[in-house]
């Protein structure tokens, strides 16, 4: 099965090509268009399997480019209605928003989606849909902090924590959904204020993605951070021994079990608003979800399934089960403008 490729670079020509051939299959008399257009910010080798498995299954083929997300927005946005996008799949439930308020998505019909999806993941008007989920996770020093020692992310913001703890910066979309949803939980007067402490309680200045922060609890620079589960699950399988080192010295700490939940945020996908094979967009989505799709997200990078009854990888299945938010992941982006302008009034960098 060949999958086409497309870079965010690709040149005019190319693009040419690829509209043409979406408008001429999909309106030719007595046609029936066999290809599907995949605008992905996920940059998974590991997906590649779900685009072949699709094909294998449907016979339609997938054309794909890659790109950051944000950038994916605007091109949408910039080739307006001769966009060949058909679908977007992104990362975080803030850039699906920032993706619904450019107006790029349509609300579908699936009872499909609907069912295999719980409420909680899926946006209220059927704009888009949750294809993973990724737990934020407390990551610590297993020599200098004890479990017991861990509660709820509110807690890191005890002065008992000053200069023990490490975190992204604030323009990173993943701590943005963070803090927004304690907005929706908390409040706006509680978050600031939690943040504020957080801030004070840092080890360092935010720096680095999520593994570096799991590198520095390794290496004593601090000793809690906050990181996506599968990042740590990356390091523990790695074929680098170094890495591996790092994820033994470290341990996961699901936040919150007490209350509300471990905070999640999802991977998901919607339908372009002028899709040129709408039909074809509806049928991906859908086979997304289903078991044989769940089990590639799951196995290939480390995710946790949004369909109940799927498997895990066997690493994040050690991490034992836990009781997550439930709060609507689409509350990540309407409070996403609240969280960034609170996140900023505190110095968070």
């Amino acid at each position: 099965m060949n999958i086409t490729r497309q870079g965010l670079a690709a040149t005019i020509t190319g693009l040419v090509v690829l509209v043409v051939a979406g408008c001429s299959s999909q309106g030719a008399p007595g046609r029936t268009s066999r290809e599907v257009n995949v605008y992905s910010a996920r940059h998974y080798d590991t997906d590649d399997a779900l685009y072949e498995d699709f094909t294998r299954q449907t016979g339609i083929e997938v054309n794909l480019i890659e790109g950051n997300a944000d950038q994916l927005i605007e091109r949408i946005k910039s080739e307006g209605a001769n966009s060949p996008a058909d679908v977007l799949i992104t990362v975080d439930a803030g850039r699906l928003w920032r993706a619904e308020e450019a107006g790029i998505l349509q609300p579908i019909s699936s009872s499909v989606l609907e069912a295999e999806v719980p409420e909680n993941l899926q946006d209220p008007e059927n704009r888009w849909f949750g294809l993973s989920e990724r737990a934020r996770v407390i990551v610590y020093d297993k020599d200098q902090v004890k479990p017991s020692e861990l509660s709820t992310y509110e807690a890191l913001a005890d002065p008992k924590w000053k200069g023990r703890v490490c975190i992204r910066s604030s323009n990173n979309v993943y701590n943005q959904s963070l803090v927004a949803s304690m907005i929706e939980t908390d409040g706006i007067e509680a978050t600031e204020k939690w943040a504020k402490s957080l801030v004070s309680n840092l080890a360092r200045e935010p720096e680095g993605g999520d593994i570096e922060q799991i590198e520095a609890v390794a290496a004593g620079e601090c000793e809690v951070a906050i990181a996506n589960h599968y990042y740590w699950a990356r390091l523990a399988t790695s074929q680098n021994p170094q890495e591996q080192a790092v994820a033994k010295q470290v341990g996961i700490f699901f936040p919150n079990q007490a209350g509300r939940g471990t905070h999640i945020n999802i991977s998901g996908a919607g339908v372009v608003q002028d899709a040129p094979n709408q039909v074809n967009a509806v049928k991906f989505l859908e086979y997304l979800v289903s078991p044989q799709a769940q089990k590639i997200f799951s196995e290939g990078n480390d995710e946790y399934p949004v369909v109940s009854g799927v498997p895990l990888n066997p690493v994040v299945a050690k991490l034992g089960k836990f009781k997550s938010d439930d709060v609507n992941v689409s509350a990540y982006g309407e409070n996403n403008p609240a969280a960034v302008e609170l996140m900023d009034r505190v110095g968070w960098k």
